[in-house]
């Protein structure tokens, strides 16, 4: 058999090598693709399960744990029901992977990726989880019989994206995070709490805790009601133990403009909530209703606490 011509093996070893500058480029694709979706190279540290038995779960970072806390609590501020806040975590998931991204198509921004030049707001305030998660509200609450209509329905009217179905593989995700973060489900939110470090690390302690609570709920969750520390009265807003860690927030029944919620639904959405920042702001244990979570236990569950489960207020203990 004739030996191949120079020429041809010469095509051969360009062919191959273009062959394994593909399959890099692929694999490097692949990175980048996981680390869009996970928020990071440790992968999801974060877990939501079904209220009842043998239910589905998701698992998501801590990254998109605050996000998702966050958009949770200003539609419960707004007083509306958790079908919203399943529309708006959905509509997130997709836009964003739930994460605040400073890029997107043409001038596309933040969570849900709106656009300053057509009329969202500026870059700024977009790039402001609050306010994104506001305006998208705003938005929602004009679509006549949003509860009733499809999720890909109600979430393209505020949107007007090119890929209107795309928000229906998320609603299950979203579901399961509304019901955690609304206090509708309990003790159903987990994370490890593994601190954040380098620049991803923020302040912390029972000062960042508060300010937080304010960013996400507003002065009212620590302004509105007194609490008890040593037996006695102490004034809002929340207050820090003896030890100088622990935030004790008291809880009181929400009624919101257009949905009523019980007292513990509002102290497990306190507390998931405190679960979900826990990375970001150091917490170490949070504590309700004769439940308590642990950084850093076996699967980050909700452990039984012992005593006559106090639904009147939320503990949070913070690192030094």
């Amino acid at each position: 058999m004739p030996e191949p011509l120079p020429s041809t093996r010469k095509r051969r070893g360009r062919l191959l090598r273009f062959g394994a500058a593909l399959v890099v480029l692929c694999a490097v694709a692949g990175y980048l693709v996981v680390q869009y979706v996970t928020g990071g190279t440790d992968g999801p540290s974060c877990r939501v399960v079904s209220g009842r038995s043998g239910g589905p779960s998701y698992e998501f970072t801590p990254e998109q744990a605050v996000n998702a806390a966050t958009i949770t609590a200003v539609g419960t501020g707004r007083g509306l029901p958790e079908r919203a806040v399943t529309i708006a975590l959905a509509t997130a998931l997709q836009e964003s992977g739930l994460r605040n991204i400073s890029h997107g198509d043409r001038d596309s921004l933040g969570l849900f990726q709106q656009r300053p030049s057509q009329g969202w707001g500026t870059p700024e305030e977009i790039l402001d989880p609050t306010y994104a998660a506001g305006e998208f509200y705003k938005h929602l609450v004009k679509v006549r019989g949003y509860q009733d209509l499809p999720l890909t329905v109600a979430a393209q009217r505020v949107q007007r994206s090119g890929y209107p179905e795309a928000y229906a593989k998320h609603e299950p995700d979203a579901g399961l995070l509304a019901a955690a973060l609304t206090g509708t489900s309990a003790a159903t939110l987990t994370c490890d709490g593994r601190q954040e470090t380098g620049r991803a690390a923020r302040a912390t302690g029972p000062d960042a805790v508060r300010s937080a609570l304010v960013r996400d709920f507003g002065r009212d969750a620590l302004e509105t009601t007194a609490a008890e520390v040593g037996g006695k009265a102490a004034p809002s807003p929340a207050p820090t133990a003896a030890d100088g860690r622990t935030v004790t927030l008291p809880v009181r029944e929400d009624i919101g403009a257009g949905a009523r919620r019980s007292l513990t639904e509002r102290g497990w959405q306190l507390a998931h909530w405190a679960v979900a920042n826990s990375s970001a702001l150091r917490i170490q244990r949070v504590s309700y209703a004769g439940r308590q979570w642990t950084a850093g236990s076996t699967d980050s569950e909700w452990r039984a606490a012992g005593g006559r489960g106090d639904t009147s207020a939320v503990r949070i203990l913070t690192a030094r």
